[in-house]
């Protein structure tokens, strides 16, 4: 039987990563299996010191003041029987001046009974940049149950970046809460990209809350579902500051017996500030599977390919 380290490359690789950056030594890297740390790399100027509990790994994450990290850094979490918990709390904070990218991968190929739980407390300092890119692989059992929770304050002249991806396998049940506060001059981005199946669970929050002078947010969500599964997306804007910016743009398309909902939440409290939404649930566009059938490709193929084409 391969060892966990090897099964955690091979899900990561499913789910699209490259295990070769676990062997460059210019790239920080992370890797947790249930509650074990299995690997790990750090590189000067970042902090990543984790803490093994019973069930899972606290992680404090530190980006020192002026410091640019210039290749991402790798985090992989994951549960690779068919049963466990795994519960990972972060405190993060990237100082003033700094910056850094992280993509992180979180992969439960096997998963039955599987919850993987995720707090996040983060917090980025003045003219510094955070980017997190979240990917999920899921089995096809539909056996897991991810909560990842994550309060997040930036600071002025700064900019915050969140892409979240759970579209391989069944999602399962899913219950996303984001929380985000952005002060003068700083700009948010957040990106929710989910695809349920069979009898899954999506619910999704993303808040926003511009209370900075000349701030600026964008919440995306990007959701498909189709047999009985169900979705619920709240995405949230607030602006109290002046010349503060901010939309919210949700598509969800349904198939099947699948039910969706979409709840825009849009509010304003000063007379300089703006927040615009838009928000649509529907079928997929006839149009293209028709020109794709046209093709030859059939029907059930031409839908996944418009619902791929979405999603991305």
């Amino acid at each position: 039987m391969m060892p966990d380290y090897e099964l955690m490359l091979d899900a990561y690789s499913k789910a699209g990563g490259v295990p070769a950056v676990f062997k460059d030594s210019d790239v920080a890297h992370l890797v947790v299996h249930r509650n074990k740390v299995i690997g790990s790399h750090l590189i000067p100027g970042l902090v990543l010191t984790p803490k093994e509990t019973e069930t899972g790994v606290n992680i404090d994450f530190r980006v020192e003041k002026g410091v640019k990290i210039e290749r991402p850094v790798h985090l992989c979490f994951g549960i690779i029987p068919k049963e466990g918990i795994q519960e990972i709390n972060i405190k993060a904070s990237v100082q003033d001046g700094a910056g850094v990218k992280l993509l992180a991968h979180c992969v439960f190929p096997n998963a039955v009974k599987v919850i993987h739980k995720m707090q996040a407390d983060i917090t980025i300092g003045d003219n510094a940049y955070y980017e997190y890119n979240e990917v999920h692989f899921h089995g096809d059992t539909g056996g897991v149950e991810v909560i990842p929770r994550a309060r997040v304050k930036v600071g002025r002249h700064s900019r915050l970046v969140t892409n979240f991806s759970l579209v391989h396998g069944r999602v399962g049940t899913f219950d996303l809460d984001y929380d985000t506060e952005v002060l003068d001059d700083s700009v948010l981005e957040m990106t929710a990209r989910v695809y349920g199946y069979g009898d899954d669970l999506i619910k999704i929050r993303e808040a926003g809350r511009l209370i900075g002078a000349n701030s600026r947010g964008l919440i995306k969500s990007r959701v498909a579902v189709k047999d009985n599964a169900q979705s619920e997306i709240i995405n949230e804007l607030t602006a109290t500051a002046p010349h503060a910016r901010g939309h919210v743009d949700c598509i969800e398309v349904i198939q099947g017996r699948a039910r969706a909902q979409a709840i825009p939440i849009v509010n304003v409290t000063h007379e300089l500030a703006k927040v615009t939404h838009e928000a649509a649930i529907g079928s997929v566009d006839k149009k293209q599977v028709e020109t794709l059938m046209a093709r030859g490709v059939e029907e059930e193929k031409a839908i996944d390919i418009v619902v791929s084409g979405l999603l991305k």
